[in-house]
């Protein structure tokens, strides 16, 4: 029989669980088991704790209070005590566990909390608070004055079974599960010896937000009332002039430290008085899950044309049918900094609006699912459609997507995109990749199925005879990926460019490269890949009679033309924008059979968007790829 059950209560927690599940390893104490309560993490909390855990328990994030996923674990716990510890804490020495549990054998004592201190990540405000609530001095506490704190705490499950912690309640369940055994005789003891370290990084609204929670839990167990709203910012204020004081000796820092001080003690009394106050505090399950967790994602947001800074967003909630993606690595396109600066035709009319987070081009990890996902999982490797029509109206029917009124594209229109830690998409345009497939290669899906879409066009029934030989307008990213995909496909292809740099790509390989535009006129089958006018001009004219032209590159400005050219010589335009889930299946098949390293060898952090960018713009790199350091190529 195990004698005490570790219950550790998770959410995004990869940061800090493992060093805590070491330091439990270290513990003098070793009869016990290691039971996670994980409420629906996107992150790797779950693959830590289902590989080190004793055992891992998973909670719908809807379902999660702080009682009731106490009373989940417990439940499953075969220890006689109980030891709660927060993912984001770390015992300060080897006897904590046995510390925390010694006092569980005295008849009379129902719960032991121990000492919480901070680290040098924590708040300065936040400091003084753990200095004042959880002094060095051992305590036995008796009614009126009811306290504990589950980030420590240890209790014993025959009383457990008779009175479980409250799961209505939004925070606070300590401090009720204390109280009524308080009430009822028992004693609840404060130990000093048993510390631990609490690892706090909440963000300013985080922090109202815990306040606010236990404000109104406070008024529900009844040890505060609305009255006590007049003097929380009263006590706040001298809270934050004895902060203020103590700041004094660090006097190179008191400015930076002050402004700490005061936004900490302004959104503490903030949050608490409107939970003391507010009549209908939690009226619904929106309101409660925005109380209990944040889901932000570091991304890179454009906010209007030239404005664009890297900070946090939170994701939409996780619909049924929905797939959460962290994202791995995401490649620079023309189309971002076109919305950067204002010029991508579909901000222009109005289609699309800001804020939008850009990045079309990416691969990733699934973290989680939602309900009603049936064709991937946690842990696939993924790549995801770019254009995300309805799939039910006319156009989506004769599989027109691009011409579906209520399409969305990812970092373009309507969606967010993967300049983003995570992202949220609809299952129906995630492809899951084979095992072997390189992620940094596989960021380069979307751009192939591009390609490949427009080359079945370009190809399907051919009436120019041409000797299977075939010229491609333009060596940037798009160009080069075709020639590699008609190389592949058996053609002798001809790129030609103005930027000897960029066909010096080829180097080393079978395509062929030339900067004189006139040598067009012996290709049947010519792709432009460029976008640019100029080179749309140089391609209509100088082509020969039949030519099929497919025109991939976007956007081409407007130009008065004279389509005397076209008609005479009896050539054939193709336009062709997108790609579809056919074409990322087609994509995903060659992504292993084309050399892609002249596009992948260029890798920068999200922080170094700007100099991405601009290492694009100038053709010193072919493409450059921004990668997510949580992740591994592999």
């Amino acid at each position: 029989m195990i004698e005490t059950s570790i219950i550790i209560r998770t959410f995004n927690e990869e940061k800090h669980l493992p060093q805590l599940l070491d330091a439990l390893e270290l513990q003098d104490y070793r009869d016990f088991e290691c039971i996670v309560v994980d409420s629906g993490s996107s992150d790797r909390t779950r693959s830590i704790a289902s590989e080190r855990a004793t055992r891992l328990l998973e909670l719908s994030s809807h379902d999660f209070t702080f009682g009731y996923s106490l009373n989940v674990g417990i439940r499953a716990a075969s220890g006689r005590y109980i030891v709660i510890v927060s993912a984001h804490t770390l015992p300060c020495e080897k006897t904590w566990l046995s510390e925390i549990t010694g006092h569980l054998k005295e008849e009379k004592t129902a719960m032991v909390y121990g000492r919480q201190l901070g680290n040098e990540h924590s708040k300065f405000s936040e400091l003084q608070d753990l200095a004042r609530f959880f002094g060095p001095k051992r305590l036995v506490l008796s009614p009126p004055h009811f306290f504990a704190n589950n980030a420590n705490s240890a209790i014993r499950k025959d009383l457990w079974e008779k009175h479980q912690f409250d799961p209505a309640l939004p925070g606070l369940e300590d401090i009720e599960w204390a109280k009524y055994w308080m009430e009822n005789g028992y004693e609840v003891v404060y130990e000093p010896s048993a510390a631990i370290y609490h690892i706090h990084q909440e963000s300013w609204r985080q922090i109202r937000r815990r306040y606010y929670r236990e404000a109104i839990a406070a008024r529900w167990i009844g040890i505060k009332s609305k009255r006590s709203a007049l003097l929380e910012p009263i006590l706040e204020i001298f809270f934050a002039m004895a902060d203020l004081l103590k700041l004094l000796r660090f006097k190179g820092r008191f400015f930076q430290k002050a402004r700490e001080v005061l936004f900490f003690r302004v959104n503490k009394t903030f949050g608490t008085v409107k939970g003391l106050l507010e009549n209908k505090p939690l009226p619904d399950q929106a309101a409660r899950d925005a109380v209990y967790f944040d889901r932000p994602s570091r991304a890179l947001v454009i906010t209007g044309p030239g404005e664009a800074a890297i900070g946090e967003i939170q994701l939409p909630e996780l619909k049924p049918g929905d797939v959460l993606i962290k994202t791995a690595f995401t490649a620079v396109c023309g189309t971002d900094i076109e919305i950067f600066n204002g010029t991508l035709g579909y901000y222009k009319t109005g289609m699309a609006k800001y804020p939008v987070v850009p990045g079309h081009e990416m691969s990733g990890i699934i973290s989680a699912i939602g309900a009603k996902v049936s064709n991937c999982k946690p842990g696939d490797r993924v790549v995801v459609e770019c254009i995300q029509s309805c799939g039910v109206c006319s156009e989506c029917r004769r599989e027109n997507f691009i011409g579906c009124a209520v399409r969305t594209e990812l970092g373009v229109i309507g969606r967010n995109g993967a300049y983003s830690e995570y992202l949220v998409v609809p299952e129906r345009f995630v492809h899951v990749l084979p095992g072997d497939v390189d992620l940094k290669n596989a960021a380069l899906c979307e751009p192939i199925a591009v390609c490949v879409k427009g080359l079945r066009r370009l190809l399907e029934k051919p009436d120019v005879g041409h000797d299977k030989s075939c010229a491609v307008v333009g060596a940037g990213p798009l160009g080069h990926v075709c020639a590699l995909i008609l190389d592949y496909m058996g053609f002798k292809v001809t790129v030609f460019d103005r930027v000897r740099k960029r066909l010096d790509c080829f180097s080393g390989t079978a395509v062929c490269v030339s900067d004189d535009f006139s040598l067009l006129r012996s290709f049947g089958l010519v792709v432009e890949a460029t976008g640019n006018q100029d080179a749309l001009d140089q391609t209509l004219e100088k082509t020969g009679a039949g030519t099929r032209i497919l025109l991939l590159g976007l956007p081409y400005s407007t130009r008065e033309y004279s389509f005397e050219n076209i008609v005479a010589y009896d050539k054939m335009i193709i336009g062709s924008v997108g790609s579809s889930a056919r074409d990322f299946e087609e994509a995903i098949a060659l992504i292993d059979r084309l050399d892609l390293s002249r596009l992948t060898s260029c890798v920068m952090p999200l922080d170094r968007y700007a100099a991405a960018w601009a290492a694009f713009e100038s053709k010193d790199e072919l493409k450059v790829i921004l990668s997510f350091d949580a992740v591994e190529g592999r």
